[in-house]
């Protein structure tokens, strides 16, 4: 079983990722549900997404997903919060019953430095060094954040400025200002050898309005 990893993002919230490495049918038979995806790729990345929603909490409607007037993904009358991310071939997801979700994941790739100017300032950019894993972190900090917040006409520059950076424990502070002013939350993070990873952490977000 590829299970990489299995946590508590915070006291609300269960995290896990996954590295794809299945037939096809191992998730449609666990999760009941044929993709009309035609990329038998992003196929099987939605697929995993679902089945390690269903992973985390065995209840978890699947059949009942649907977007929001956001086009964010959930379920109706919210039993459960979630957030899903996949970059091939890993899948990661986070569920809570009480609090909003995010999480990102992407595999890194040294190409990412020459786009970073497009979601970090030039300040935020001297926090990642040109360490093409730290700016992959960077991109999955701020995708995670909007996932979070789920509303589109985000500029990830303008609208999630990054306040601080931990590169040691890979913590980072971001600001929401179309949230509210004062607006804040937090995200942990992971680097392996192949993908960096965000996740909002909502023991902090409960109250982080300054």
């Amino acid at each position: 079983m590829p299970l990489l990893r299995e946590w508590e993002s915070d006291p609300y919230s269960l995290a896990a990722i996954w590295e794809i490495a299945e037939p096809e049918h191992f998730f449609v038979e666990r999760t009941g549900i044929q993709s009309a995806v035609s990329n038998p790729k992003r196929r099987m990345e939605h697929l995993a997404g679902r089945f390690l929603l269903k992973y985390l909490k065995q209840d978890f409607p699947l059949l009942n997903i649907r977007a929001d007037a956001q086009d964010k993904p959930r379920l109706e009358g919210n039993p459960y919060y979630f957030s899903i991310s996949h970059s091939f071939p890993y899948v990661a997801a986070v569920v809570s019953p009480f609090a909003e979700c995010g999480i990102d994941i992407q595999v890194w790739h040294p190409r990412i430095l020459s786009i970073q100017h497009k979601f970090l300032s030039e300040q935020e950019q001297a926090l990642f060094g040109q360490d093409p894993r730290l700016v992959t972190l960077a991109w999955c900090i701020k995708e995670a954040a909007y996932k979070w917040q789920g509303r589109r006409g985000v500029e990830f520059i303008d609208h999630l400025p990054l306040l601080r950076f931990d590169s040691q424990g890979l913590k980072a502070e971001i600001s929401l200002p179309l949230a509210g002013k004062g607006f804040r939350l937090q995200t942990c993070g992971i680097l392996s050898e192949d993908f960096a990873c965000a996740c909002v952490e909502n023991d902090r977000a409960a109250n982080a309005r300054a």
